[in-house]
C-alpha cells in the first residue's frame, strides 16, 4: 500500500487529523509506526466506541502497530465503579471480547494495562517532568479529557494528575500515533506541546467524532463552554437510555431509536443522522431506506454526503429514517450478540457490569 493509500484510509471518517503533513512524511519514514488508544474501563460498551473501533482497524490496516492501553488507574482516579480496582480491571477484560466481537484481530493488538506502567520508575520521573513544564491552569483545562468539567479539580487533586498521566502514557510506550475521540483533543495537543521542549516524537493525534446522545440536541441547551457542551453530549453509557449498547436486542435498539432525537431536516446534533453517517455508511454504501411507494419508493443512500443533504431538504422522513437505522444496527450487531451468547465469560462479565 503507497503512503497517499495509507493517509486516505485513515483519514477517511475522521473529524481531525493534527496533522495530515505530519501523517504522510511518519509513512514515508516509516514502514511500521506504532500506535495507540486509551480506554478507560468504564461500564458496557456502546456504540459511540464502534466509530473508534472502526479507525483502530483502519490503522492496523495501513501497517501500524497498535497498542490498547486498558487505563485502569485512570478509571481509578476518574471514580469508575466507584474506584473499585477488581471491577475495573473485569471491565478491561470484557472490553477485550467486545473487541473481539466486533472483528478486531486482537492476536495483532498489543493489549497494555495501565498497571504495567505505573510500576516503573522511569514513568513516574516522565510525569513529573511533564509536570514541571505545565502550569496549573493549563492542567485544569485539560481535565475535560476525563469528561468532567473544569470545576470538578476542587472536589479530589488526584484528578490533576490524570492529564500529565495521558501526555506520559503515550511518551513512555514511544508512540509515533494517537488515536481517540475529539474529547481526547487537549491530551494530544498537550503532548505535542510537552514533546516539543524535551525533544520527544511529536506523535500524530487522530481524532474521530464523537456520538450524540439520543437525547440530543436538548442536553447542550444553556450556556456551556465549548468543552462543557462536549462532555454533556456525547454518548453517555452512564444513563442507558441516552444510549446504544453493542450487545443490545433488536428490540431495545428500535425502542431507544424510536425515541431518540430526530427533528425533520435538523442535520446538527441529530443522533440518528450521526449514527448513520458515522457508523452504518462507514461499512455500507448500499444504505437502504425503505419507503412507501407513494412518497417515491425505497432510497438506496451510497455516502454520508447524500443522506445528509437528502435529510435536510426534507426528502426523508425522520420515521423512516429510524426505521432503516434500527433494522440495519440491529444487523450490524447480530455477530456481537452471537459472540456474547455464546461465550460464557463475556456473558459472565456484562451481567456483573450490569
Amino acid at each position: 500500500m503507497d503512503t497517499m493509500t495509507k493517509v486516505e484510509k485513515v483519514i477517511r471518517n475522521a473529524q481531525e487529523i493534527i496533522t495530515r503533513k505530519d501523517l504522510q512524511e511518519l509513512f514515508e519514514s516509516n514502514t511500521s509506526p506504532k500506535g495507540y488508544i486509551g480506554v478507560e474501563p468504564s461500564g458496557l460498551f456502546h456504540l459511540g466506541w464502534v466509530i473508534w473501533v472502526n479507525k483502530l482497524k483502519d490503522l492496523m490496516d495501513v501497517g501500524v502497530k497498535m497498542t490498547l492501553l486498558e487505563a485502569t488507574w485512570h478509571a481509578w482516579i476518574n471514580d469508575k465503579f466507584g474506584g473499585n480496582l477488581d471491577k475495573i480491571n473485569a471491565c478491561a477484560n470484557y472490553i477485550e471480547h467486545c473487541l473481539r466481537a466486533l472483528g478486531v484481530e486482537v492476536d495483532r493488538l498489543n493489549f497494555i494495562k495501565a498497571d504495567e506502567l505505573v510500576d516503573k520508575k522511569e514513568y513516574w520521573e516522565g510525569l513529573l517532568k511533564i509536570a514541571k513544564v505545565l502550569s496549573l491552569s493549563r492542567i485544569k483545562r485539560a481535565v475535560t479529557i476525563m469528561g468532567r468539567k473544569e470545576d470538578e479539580t476542587v472536589v479530589d487533586f488526584s484528578k490533576l494528575i490524570y492529564p500529565c498521566m495521558q501526555v506520559e502514557d503515550i511518551f513512555f510506550l514511544d508512540l509515533d500515533v494517537c488515536l481517540g475521540g475529539m474529547d481526547q483533543r487537549r491530551a494530544h495537543v498537550l503532548a505535542r506541546e510537552v514533546a516539543e521542549v524535551y525533544s520527544h516524537k511529536k506523535p500524530v493525534a487522530i481524532h474521530t467524532p464523537l456520538l450524540p446522545s439520543l437525547q440530543g440536541k436538548g442536553r447542550m441547551e444553556g450556556a456551556l463552554t465549548e468543552e462543557e457542551a462536549m462532555i454533556e453530549y456525547k454518548m453517555s453509557k452512564s444513563k442507558p437510555e441516552t444510549c446504544i449498547f453493542i450487545h443490545d436486542s433488536p428490540e431495545e435498539i428500535k425502542s431507544k431509536i424510536g425515541r431518540a432525537y430526530c427533528p425533520p431536516m435538523v442535520v446538527q446534533g441529530n443522533p440518528v443522522l450521526d449514527i448513520a453517517t458515522h457508523i452504518i455508511l462507514n461499512k455500507n454504501k448500499g444504505f437502504v431506506i425503505k419507503r412507501d411507494v407513494k412518497y417515491g419508493g425505497d432510497l438506496i443512500i451510497e455516502s454520508a454526503e447524500a443522506l445528509v443533504t437528502m435529510y435536510s431538504q426534507g426528502k426523508i422522513h425522520p420515521l423512516d429514517l429510524k426505521n432503516a437505522v434500527s433494522e440495519e444496527l440491529s444487523r450490524m450487531l447480530m455477530p456481537v450478540r452471537e459472540y456474547f451468547n455464546k461465550n460464557k465469560e463475556a456473558q459472565d462479565l456484562m451481567q456483573q457490569l450490569r
